[in-house]
């Protein structure tokens, strides 16, 4: 139980008293009121799944999900709600930020609003949607207006039909111009997935009160990288006929990393004691900086991080742990936060010092600076053996099992990758 969050706990009692598993085998659904939700816990908070991974327990276990269809209801079925960003290579595009603009800074975003502002004041929104004279327009919340669609039902592999009327939804940021209606959703975090409805709702609710064609587009940012995906609904009533149109990566600033930088990084490096935290297990680097920069906004419990964005409560325990293990993040006894460290990173004048204290960190940790050193040595990647064997030498905390010592070499590999992966990014 003391892996289960508060949603989690009060689901489970939802599903309980209302007997909802068994009405959905009889009956293919089961609609909820939000009146019904708020005798265990507040339904805003307790239906907001922007992402697969944040789903309660109990709806991963029978494969469910859940949609709103008026503004106090909710549809509780075997939907596929979610769609998988699509792992797209593109070279990044340079743009300018207005420098007679003082009040946002793209230097530093916390939050989605600033990052959409940004995109829109330099121009990248219109060079994205490729139409003259865009203007913001429509935004916030609103209702949805009545519309019927179809979507896919896992269980019966078949579609069903959802009717909606007047749910509540809400923007990010709608951008018009000569030809186009362009509708953005926003994220300053790195995910797998997102959940189609924040893209097709908003769809429906514009489509047919105006004239022009509607372009629903995902918007991520991370790591000074914007990260635009325009989608198109090839089926108007279809919810999942979703497909990736067009896609580029943006933005204001080059990293300027040589290979000679990160080989005199290495040459200099001075090794650390191995600190009494558990060595890293979490391969994406570039979600460590993520986390970091989500960070920014203030502390989190590892609840926070799992519920709100795509982290599984396992993942946020080892992705702060090796934030802990770099001294980038500090852990009280509830909440995780930026160390000094942390802070003093991110708030640099430019990205690539940013990036270089990161590898500086990195391979200040005996088993990672070996590890580089080799691979740039024999110009190969090592083995898996061979980080293991150069691993055992480095006294790491609480690794001592065969199997442990092969998940953690892959974090090695990994981290090592993304700090050579810098001077060829850097060029593009």
């Amino acid at each position: 139980m003391a892996d289960l969050t508060k949603n989690d706990l009060c689901w489970q009692n939802i599903f309980e008293k209302y007997a909802i598993v068994d009405t959905i085998a009889s009956h293919g659904k089961f609609e909820i009121a939000a009146t019904k939700i708020n005798e265990f816990r507040e339904a805003r908070l307790m239906t907001k799944f922007d992402n697969q991974s944040n789903l309660p327990k109990i709806f991963t276990e029978h494969k469910l999900s859940i949609l709103p269809i008026t503004r106090g209801s909710y549809i509780i079925a075997p939907f596929e709600t979610y769609h998988q960003f699509e792992n797209e290579v593109s070279e990044i595009k340079y743009i300018e930020f207005p420098e007679y603009i003082q009040s946002i800074t793209p230097k530093i975003l916390t939050s989605e609003a600033t990052a959409i502002n940004c995109a829109y004041l330099s121009g990248m929104i219109a060079d994205f949607v490729e139409d003259e004279g865009l203007h913001p327009t429509v935004s916030g919340r609103m209702t949805s207006n009545e519309f019927s669609f179809d979507i896919n039902n896992l269980s019966i592999k078949k579609q069903m039909s959802l009717n909606v009327k007047n749910s509540q939804i809400e923007i990010d940021g709608g951008y018009e111009g000569f030809e186009t209606l362009s509708l953005l959703e926003a994220k300053n975090c790195i995910s797998k997935d997102f959940l189609i409805r924040q893209l097709y709702y908003p769809f429906r609710r514009w489509y047919g009160q105006v004239s022009k064609r509607i372009k629903t587009i995902f918007l991520v940012y991370t790591n000074n990288v914007f990260y635009l995906y325009e989608y198109n609904f090839k089926e108007i009533n279809n919810y999942n006929s979703l497909v990736l149109s067009k896609f580029q990566k943006y933005s204001f600033e080059r990293v300027n990393i040589e290979l000679v930088d990160i080989q005199n990084l290495l040459t200099s490096a001075v090794e650390t004691t191995e600190p009494n935290i558990p060595f890293p297990q979490a391969d994406n680097f570039a979600r460590v900086i993520n986390l970091c920069e989500l960070l920014l906004n203030g502390n989190m419990t590892k609840e926070d991080i799992s519920v709100n964005y795509d982290f599984t409560k396992r993942q946020a325990d080892y992705y702060s742990n090796a934030g802990k293990y770099l001294g980038l993040l500090h852990q009280t006894e509830n909440e995780i936060s930026l160390s000094s460290e942390g802070i003093k990173i991110l708030n640099l004048p430019n990205k690539t010092k940013q990036q270089l204290e990161f590898v500086k960190l990195i391979i200040k940790h005996k088993a990672f600076k070996d590890t580089l050193d080799r691979y740039l040595q024999n110009a190969t990647r090592p083995t898996e053996q061979e980080i293991i064997e150069i691993m055992k030498k480095c006294n790491l905390h609480k690794v001592s099992k065969v199997n442990t010592y092969k998940r953690r070499s892959s974090t090695v590999i990994s981290w090592v990758n993304w700090i050579l992966s810098l001077p060829h990014s850097s060029n593009k």
